[in-house]
C-alpha cells in the first residue's frame, strides 16, 4: 500500500493539499494555485479515492484536514521545498552557478558590499562555496596574483605594476572613531584630534591606509600623534581592548555602523569628531585578461552591482 500511494500522489496532489490546508476554504486555495475551483474539486476526490480515505472534512468554519489530510500537508512542505531546491539546483548547473568563488576584501568592502553580494547569490543557488578573505590590500594583491583569489576589493600597493589588473569602481573608505559607551569621552561633542591625543589606541600597523589617514589628520590638527598605540589586524582584539579600557579604534563607516548596533551587544559607540578622517579609495581588482568561472563572474558582478549602487548613492 505505501509503494502504491507513492506512485500515485503526485507533487500537484501535494500542493493541493498544503494550499486547501493553509487557506481552508477550496475556492482561496485553488486561486492560489492558478486554478478553476471544478477542477481543484476533481483533483481532491482523486487524491481521496487514491488515499482510500477522506483527507479534508466540511465544516462551518471552512475544511479541515482529517488526521491522515494532516499527515500529509505536513510532509508537503518538505516535500515540495525538496522539489523546489532540486529545480534551483538543475538551473544552477545549467547557468554555470556552481564550484567555488574566492574573494578578497577589506575590511569596510567585505562588510559593505561582499557581504550583501554573498546574499544575492546564495538566493539564486544555495550550493556554491564562498571563501572570503578579509585582510590588508598588500595581501590581497599578493593573493591575487598567485592565483588563489578570483577578485578583490582593495587598493593596489606601491610598487604593483597596476597595468596587469583590471580596476573598476571607486570608493572612498570613511573612518569612523570607536569606544566603549563607558568611555569619557563616549558623550562628547565635536572633539577635536588634541582631545584625543593621550587615550590609548587600537589599530593598524604603520603603513596601513587607515593608519596614514588618521595620522594625517593629527598632523593636519597640528595635534600629536598619539604613542600609546597597540597594533593589530584582529577585529577581536580590538573590540576586546575597547571593552577592557579606554581605548579607541578607527575602523571603517560600514563595520562600525555594524558594531554600533544594539543587536550586537558590543557595547560599543562611535566619537562625534568635528574633522571627517577618509581612507583613499579602494577598488573593484581582477587580473587583466584572465577569464574567471561563470560563478566568480556572477559573484563579481554582484559586488560590481552593490559597489555602483552604493557609489551613486
Amino acid at each position: 500500500m505505501p509503494e502504491i500511494l507513492a506512485n500515485r500522489l503526485l507533487p500537484k496532489h501535494f500542493s493541493l493539499i498544503r494550499a486547501v490546508a493553509e487557506y481552508g476554504q477550496l475556492s482561496l486555495a485553488a486561486n492560489a494555485l492558478a486554478m478553476t475551483q471544478p477542477a481543484a474539486s476533481r483533483m481532491l476526490a482523486d487524491i481521496e479515492r487514491q488515499v482510500d480515505a477522506p483527507v479534508f472534512v466540511r465544516t462551518p468554519k471552512g475544511m479541515e484536514p482529517t488526521a491522515i489530510g494532516s499527515a500529509l500537508a505536513r510532509r508537503a512542505e518538505n516535500l515540495l521545498e525538496e522539489i523546489r531546491e532540486a529545480a534551483r539546483e538543475v538551473e544552477a548547473i545549467r547557468r554555470g552557478l556552481t564550484g567555488t568563488v574566492r574573494v578578497g576584501a577589506v575590511t569596510g568592502g567585505a562588510v559593505g558590499y561582499v557581504v550583501p553580494a554573498i546574499q544575492a547569490l546564495k538566493a539564486e543557488t544555495e550550493t556554491v562555496d564562498i571563501h572570503v578573505d578579509v585582510a590588508a590590500s598588500g595581501s590581497l594583491i599578493a593573493d591575487l596574483l598567485a592565483g588563489q583569489l578570483d577578485f578583490v576589493l582593495g587598493r593596489i600597493p606601491a610598487g604593483v605594476d597596476a597595468r596587469q589588473f583590471s580596476i573598476t569602481g571607486m570608493l572612498s573608505e570613511e573612518v569612523n572613531l570607536l569606544v566603549h559607551q563607558s568611555h569619557p569621552l563616549a558623550n562628547a561633542e565635536r572633539l577635536t584630534m588634541s582631545d584625543l591625543v593621550h587615550f590609548p589606541w587600537v589599530m593598524q600597523a604603520p603603513g596601513a591606509p587607515m593608519r596614514q589617514a588618521l595620522e594625517g589628520v593629527f598632523v593636519a590638527q597640528g595635534a600629536p600623534i598619539p604613542s600609546n598605540i597597540v597594533n593589530t589586524t584582529s577585529l577581536l582584539v580590538m573590540i576586546a581592548m575597547l571593552a577592557a579600557s579606554n581605548a579607541i579604534a578607527p575602523m571603517s563607516r560600514e563595520l562600525s555602523e555594524l558594531l554600533c548596533r544594539h543587536t550586537t551587544g558590543t557595547g560599543l559607540t562611535r566619537l562625534d569628531v568635528r574633522q571627517e578622517i577618509s581612507v583613499a579609495p579602494y577598488h573593484l581588482i581582477s587580473i587583466a585578461g584572465k577569464r574567471m568561472s561563470p560563478i566568480a563572474t556572477r559573484m563579481r558582478d554582484l559586488v560590481a552591482r552593490e559597489f555602483d549602487s552604493r557609489r551613486r548613492g
